[in-house]
Parts: C-alpha cells; sequence; structure tokens
C-alpha cells in the first residue's frame, strides 16, 4: 500500500486547510486510517484516526472542536479539516493506513508527510 499526503502549506493562525491522503496498491479489505504529526524536536504524535466505514472516529485533546477527519466516498483517501489553526500546530504531517487507535504502531503503512505551517 502506497500512501500520498498533500495539502500542506504556509497558513496564518486561525486559518484553515484540508489534508488529503491517497492510498493505492494492495488496498483491498477494510482498514482503518489516521493521521499523525511530528513537530521540530519532538516526537511522532496522534492527531485523529477513522475506522473503514467511517462511523468511528479518534481525536488528540489538542485538536478536538478544531479539526476533522473524513473518508471519501472510495473509502481509500482520508481527509483532514483543520480550522482555527495554531502555531503550535505547526508540524510534518502523516497519514497512516491500516490500523486503529492513538499509537503509531498500530499502523502499517505510512505516507511521506506534508508540512504544516503556521504563522502567528
Amino acid at each position: 500500500v502506497q500512501l500520498q499526503a498533500s495539502g500542506g502549506g504556509l497558513v496564518q493562525a486561525g486559518g484553515s486547510l484540508r489534508l488529503s491522503c491517497a492510498a493505492s496498491g494492495r488496498t483491498h479489505g477494510n482498514y482503518g486510517m489516521g493521521w499523525f504529526r511530528q513537530a521540530p524536536g519532538k516526537d511522532r504524535e496522534f492527531v485523529a484516526a477513522i475506522d473503514w466505514s467511517g462511523d468511528s472516529s479518534l481525536y488528540a485533546d489538542s485538536v478536538k472542536g478544531r479539526f476533522t477527519i473524513s473518508r471519501g466516498n472510495a473509502k481509500n483517501t482520508v481527509y483532514l479539516q483543520m480550522n482555527s489553526l495554531k502555531t503550535e500546530d505547526t508540524a510534518v504531517y502523516y497519514c497512516a493506513a491500516r490500523g486503529w487507535g492513538i499509537t503509531s504502531r498500530e499502523y502499517d503503512y505510512w505516507g511521506q508527510g506534508t508540512l504544516v505551517t503556521v504563522s502567528s
């Protein structure tokens, strides 16, 4: 499975961005997908996850109420709508697939990351 993330960029605090991640390759089977992020000098941290059906989702406390994870109709795409961005949201955002949970070890596949920079 290959994951291609896109949508990162530079945005002012309070602004919005929408990240996308498309899975290709051996994508058969039901699988959850998630987003993690890693800020400079910090460990990778969980952001959000969504199950195969899209009915269940998980969020880190730091993004609850501001970020929304969703899946496309074809199920092999996941989105992260980020609103009310803060400078502390600045990080490289990674999408992950075939897993479920809030720890990185629970996912089998990872994308290359997309940089989100939030300026004050």
